[in-house]
């Protein structure tokens, strides 16, 4: 187990040395200090009718978020239902039935990604490239813009705007995704990821059976998908399809390149707000939770399941089997890479998987459940990490405020009532969406058909179902029968609300922190960059994030793995 403790150390130490430039980049290009891409932007700039100098206040920021989004979902939903008749599309696959059609555009929108169907049985080559690839740069470039909203909200004193929604959206996209996208699905073709528009190819396999392998413009996707922490695969089988992750190596590389700008985001707010510190505390509280999360995972994966024989053996002894739990694990990789993305894909809202999280151990399985319910601040999606993070720092410095007799202040914004009442909206959305979600799915005819495993485990099925939807990320226990027009529509609206409900009063926040004068630092000021206050913040995510979910997790991972440690 040595070994994953070591994976562990060089993966953090390649991130943070690969973000910390990064994120200087972030913070110039989203200030517009990048000379070559103003030159480039001004032509389209002029074609948009837009003034990117125009500092928009927050109502105009949010609605023109919610109009470019809104039209995205009509796009992605009208390439599926039209994909028979639209080029590229030659396995001739007919139109996407529309709740599953709906259900996917709200997907792809939301960064969530959640996928009910099989991408290379489903989707023509068309609606992969321009409907899906297309919103997994624009959903994340949405994310960034947010993030970086509200950091000029704290950035900045007495101001009536927070940006030009615009401008952001542009430069996240042209400058920052696209050029890193492009470098990695060089690096993803140069390991054999599939790049190609040639027919799928048909082989005899040694059993002497026909086989068709699908193939598809695969590493163009691949790269934003990870990037954009956004997780759908072109192959249903995701990051575990050779095809997807052929090496080692791109396996390693694909794990970094889902933490990477969620990491540099945390960079770029230490320079935009002029306290490079503020950052780092941000940066140590997500990094502290990650190691965590990923010694319980990888511990519980060693310890196996005592229903299943020792590797080699027949038979069904109570002995544990040796080496750890290999079921629904890809041999290429391993137990220690496989548990290690396991967490690095739920602590960021992306939903790539390199192994099946529903053959996970229960407690192995209830980590990717905590991590995600935890509101997915542990780095976190694009742009989503750092102001989820960053609404938990507001609520940490109002209690320490409340237990010193002080106004609570962060980064010198007082922060008041109003403050509050949107931070409390921005954490409360999501408990609501996933538990009341799950209570209706486990109620009704509908939401108990798609239960495919009985008791405990079928619960966290469903679960899991609501809380990857709710919380933008994607990936499923792959027990649940969710392609059903009940399962659709309710996860759709999980995922909108779980996206844009959290967005609205988060770019509410930026506004109210912009209109603040910016007050002194003094001896009673709270220090927001020190070790005891990062031990708040891990306390507050811990104890607010997560005890809305203990009964859930109680009768599902916790009951199956009580019952199958009794037998």
């Amino acid at each position: 187990m040595s070994g994953a403790w070591l994976q562990l150390a060089v993966f953090l130490l390649v991130l943070f040395a690969a973000a910390w430039p990064l994120g200087r980049a972030i913070e110039a290009v989203m200030d517009g200090r990048f000379a070559l891409g103003r030159r480039v932007e001004a032509p389209l700039f002029r074609l948009a009718g837009v003034d990117p100098a125009e500092d928009q206040p927050w109502t105009r920021y949010a609605l023109g978020l919610l109009v470019f989004n809104g039209l995205g979902l009509l796009a992605v939903y009208a390439l599926q239902r039209l994909q028979p008749m639209l080029p590229l599309n030659p396995q001739d696959w007919p139109a996407v039935a529309p709740d599953s059609a709906l259900n996917t555009a709200v997907s792809f929108v939301t960064n969530t990604n959640w996928q009910g169907y099989g991408g290379e049985t489903t989707m023509s080559r068309l609606t992969q490239m321009l409907g899906l690839a297309v919103q997994n740069f624009l959903s994340a470039a949405t994310g960034i813009a947010v993030a970086v909203a509200l950091a000029r909200g704290f950035a900045r004193r007495t101001a009536s705007g927070i940006g030009n929604v615009w401008a952001d959206l542009t430069r996240a996209t042209l400058w920052i995704l696209l050029p890193l996208s492009l470098l990695a699905a060089l690096f993803f073709v140069s390991q054999g990821v599939v790049q190609t528009f040639a027919a799928d190819t048909t082989l005899v396999t040694a059993e002497g059976r026909q086989q068709t392998l699908a193939l598809g413009p695969v590493a163009s996707q691949l790269a934003i998908k990870l990037l954009g922490t956004n997780g759908g695969g072109y192959f249903n089988a995701n990051s575990a399809h050779p095809f997807e992750n052929p090496t080692a190596l791109a396996n390693a590389v694909q794990m970094l390149a889902i933490l990477l700008i969620p990491a540099a985001l945390c960079f770029s707010f230490g320079r935009i707000v002029g306290d490079a510190r503020q950052g780092w505390a941000l940066l140590g509280a997500m990094t502290l939770l990650f190691v965590v999360a990923v010694v319980a995972v990888t511990q519980a994966e060693y310890a196996g399941n005592p229903l299943l024989p020792p590797l080699g053996v027949d038979t069904l002894p109570s002995a544990l089997q040796a080496g750890g739990s290999m079921e629904g694990k890809e041999v290429r990789f391993g137990l220690d890479a496989s548990a290690l993305f396991a967490a690095v894909t739920t602590a960021a809202s992306c939903g790539a998987v390199n192994t099946m999280h529903d053959s996970l151990t229960p407690l192995g399985g209830a980590v990717p459940l905590v991590l995600m319910q935890l509101g997915e601040v542990v780095f976190g999606g694009v742009g989503s990490g750092l102001y989820g993070m960053l609404v938990f720092a507001l609520l940490a410095v109002f209690i320490a405020g409340l237990m010193i007799g002080r106004t609570p202040e962060y980064l010198g914004k007082k922060i008041e009532a109003h403050e509050m009442k949107l931070v409390s909206i921005a954490i409360l959305v999501t408990p609501l969406l996933v538990l009341g979600g799950t209570a209706l799915a486990v109620s009704v005819e509908p939401g108990r058909a798609g239960i495919l495993n009985p008791g405990a485990h079928g619960f966290s099925e469903v679960l899991y179902a609501l809380t990857s939807a709710a919380n933008n990320n994607g990936s499923a226990f792959a027990g649940l029968s969710a392609n059903t027009p009940f399962y659709n529509l309710m996860l759709a609206v999980a995922m909108w609300l779980g996206r844009f409900g959290v967005i609205v009063p988060v770019l509410a926040l930026a506004g109210a922190l912009a209109a603040k004068p910016r007050l002194a630092v003094t001896r009673g000021t709270l220090p927001t960059h020190g070790a005891l206050f990062v031990a708040l913040l891990v306390g507050i995510v811990l104890l607010v994030g997560l005890l809305n979910y203990v009964p859930a997790l109680a009768l599902g991972p916790v009951a199956e793995h009580l019952a199958l440690w009794a037998r």
